[in-house]
């Protein structure tokens, strides 16, 4: 059975506030969105009520359907793409590769928080943004018209899978469910709207509102497998099967599982139009394990279809990110069977987006100084500042295991790696060799938008005014090494982990290893270099099997703002345990480096492209290790230091001159690792 057990209530020392829920389901608001909890008493009380009646009427419709996959077509066979859909061949193809930039964590006004937002952009909507068109996005005071400076070559539209059918029921007039006190609160917007929807995706609201959906929830079935074929129909209008490859749309979702209120949601990108006739949501899958289960026996079981889940937001999992919680109550066998299964579904991480970074932290390296960690970190403090929780505590006062509303090693994607490396030692799986992306998860639906001098926030009216959201950013975007743009091209990028993610710069940034033979700075002059990079070689996301120092090459190119510095920081595991290290491989910004705050005009001397050969000088027979590049810009202007800017100094607020409100920042890349076994 997928769907996991009703858990108890939860006691009265484990309570969680609402602002603790909207928090964790969209982003912290502003001072002037703060969630009424007392206003709010009556919906929880309904909630609970609902709950109990729920015990004892039969379990929830299950969403789950049955194989509907079509057949692979009969395309014409050709090297570099296992095609799996019918379409022209992109007349760009490289076998070289090329780079595509694209958002793959994407709301619009489907997901019950979004929409609560105030916002009012649909998929459609998301795609022609994400394809460089103007479009309207809704905030205070009045709507804003957005475009893209520059448009994405791919996209997905994640929205929520769970209350799909439930929006769709409050919002139509009529509808059953239209008049029940869940939706007349919803439909009031606002903060105390997401809660009113929301509340039920804590560990003890994890059903479905049947005063929303009747009580046996068809209602709520049929809608959202409505809401579903039409992002599916959507997709398909804005994917470029011609000759050209302008533009590839994938057909996804999010799946939002918060138990306790920490993240554990996972998005979810199909490689073709040959998808489950419903998503899986927490109400059918109440854990990762059982989501990667359903999916493989509504998707990868079923021939033409083919399916991978990208966790993101590690750094507001209280430790669960990454805490094997899947293993719970298993067998050796059952539980080395889902070690396996993790790997397969999940070769990707998003470690950035507008909730911050989950790279690392550097209070939690293992015994490593490492200041670059300290980048959108979402600490607690700014918002605290606006009254709305107190600042993020470590886990059980170290940073170790899990807790509530706290930040663990087990949150951040560096320690993830040591992880899977000491697992493969000792259960003979790596269940965490995740390559990294980017994405922005906005809920505006407007993909791709990070530019952090017209950063307008991501929750639509919620977060538009000037200066709030200060914990939070516009987020990443994901870069890809693809043969071509198309959707399984681009797929298969993503499964062989040929990615990188960045904090909104459009750096391009390559990465190979070769432990078959020792490179050397000449490497870097020759034009063979990327032909020699595949043929000696793996690129990023490959692995190595080493019987000598394997030797790695980088190239970077700058987008606006010059290169500063260029690392490799290298994980691994020995009979000492675990242990990371950060070689500075180039550093050709100047040392003095800065930012005219008046004017946000960087300053300082920089690279906008270069090559470095590294050969690991420390590297041991028999270690098992990862190794990624990380490349920093020179210092730039933040999104606060941008608005604070064009404040006249008289009317500029606390913020602007406070010491824990950073005006600058260092965006940077990050690519995926290479990992090397000795």
């Amino acid at each position: 059975m997928l769907r996991g057990p009703m858990r108890g209530r939860p006691s009265s020392s484990c309570a969680l506030t609402l602002s603790a829920i909207v928090c964790a389901l969209g982003g912290c608001p502003g001072p002037e969105t703060l969630v009424d909890d007392a206003g709010m008493d009556a919906t929880v009380e309904e909630a609970d009520a609902s709950i109990d009646a729920a015990r004892a009427l039969p379990p929830d419709v299950t969403f789950l359907a049955t194989c509907d996959a079509g057949a692979a077509p009969d395309a014409p066979s050709r090297e570099l793409v296992r095609y799996t859909e019918t379409r022209e061949p992109c007349a760009d193809r490289n076998p070289l590769r090329n780079l595509y930039f694209g958002d793959l964590h994407v709301h619009t006004r489907n997901s019950f928080d979004s929409w609560a937002a105030g916002n009012e952009t649909t998929p459609e909507d998301a795609y022609r943004f994400a394809r460089g068109e103007e479009v309207e996005i809704f905030g205070d005071p009045t709507p804003r018209r957005v475009r893209l400076g520059r448009p994405l070559d791919f996209a997905a539209v994640t929205d929520h899978s769970e209350f799909l059918g439930e929006v769709d029921v409050c919002r139509e007039p009529g509808a059953p469910g239209y008049d029940s006190r869940t939706c007349v609160t919803y439909r009031e917007r606002g903060m105390n709207a997401t809660v009113a929807i929301g509340v039920r995706l804590a560990p003890l609201f994890a059903t479905r509102d049947r005063a929303v959906c009747g009580d046996d929830l068809a209602a709520c079935e049929e809608r959202a497998r409505s809401v579903w074929q039409d992002v599916q129909a959507t997709a398909e209008r804005h994917y470029d099967r011609s000759a050209r490859c302008e533009f590839t749309s994938f057909v996804a979702y999010e799946y939002t599982l918060s138990p306790g209120v920490n993240n554990l949601h996972r998005n979810v990108i199909f490689r073709n139009e040959n998808v489950p006739a419903l998503p899986i949501s927490v109400f059918e899958a109440s854990e990762p394990r059982e989501l990667w289960q359903a999916l493989d026996a509504t998707c990868t079981s079923c021939g033409n279809c083919e399916v991978l889940t990208i966790p993101h937001n590690g750094n507001q999992s209280a430790g669960r990110m990454y805490s094997l919680s899947e293993l719970s109550g298993l067998d050796e066998p059952a539980q080395l069977a889902t070690l396996a299964l993790r790997r397969r579904m999940e070769p990707l991480v998003e470690i950035s987006q507008h909730k911050g970074t989950s790279e690392c932290r550097p209070e939690l390296s293992f015994g490593l100084a490492d200041e670059a960690c300290d980048f959108e970190l979402v600490r607690g403090g700014l918002v605290a500042a606006a009254g709305i929780s107190p600042p993020l505590a470590p886990c059980n006062g170290d940073g170790t295991g899990t807790g509530t509303s706290c930040w663990s090693r087990d949150d951040y994607a560096r320690h993830a790696l040591s992880l899977g490396l000491e697992l493969e030692e000792t259960r003979g799986v790596n269940p965490i060799a995740s390559g990294f992306v980017g994405s922005t998860d906005t809920h505006n639906g407007t993909p791709g938008r990070v530019e952090e001098a017209d950063f307008g926030g991501h929750l639509a009216g919620l977060d538009a005014a000037p200066l709030t959201q200060l914990d939070s950013s516009p987020g990443g975007i994901a870069g890809v090494w693809a043969v071509e743009n198309s959707r399984d091209a681009i797929f298969e990028a993503l499964q062989r982990r040929e990615t990188f993610a960045t904090s909104g710069t459009r750096i391009a940034l390559r990465f190979f290893g070769t432990s078959s033979t020792t490179w050397d700075d000449a490497l870097c002059g020759d034009a063979t270099l990327l032909a020699r990079g595949y043929d000696e070689g793996v690129p990023m996301g490959g692995e190595l099997a080493a019987s000598r120092a394997p030797s790695f090459v980088v190239q970077a190119m700058a987008d606006e703002v010059p290169l500063g510095v260029v690392q490799i920081v290298k994980v691994w595991v020995d009979a000492g345990g675990r242990h990371e290290r950060v070689f500075d491989i180039a550093t050709p910004g100047a040392a003095d480096a800065d930012v005219d705050l008046a004017t946000c005009t960087p300053r300082g001397a920089g690279a906008m492209e270069l090559c470095e050969v590294f050969t690991d000088p420390e590297w041991a027979a028999g270690q098992r290790a990862a190794y990624y590049v990380r490349v920093l810009e020179n210092p730039s202007c933040r999104w606060t230091g941008w608005q604070c800017s064009r404040m006249p100094l008289a009317e500029r607020p606390e913020a602007c001159a406070s010491e824990d409100v950073p005006l600058t920042l260092r965006e940077r890349a990050w690519s995926s690792p290479i990992w090397v076994r000795g």
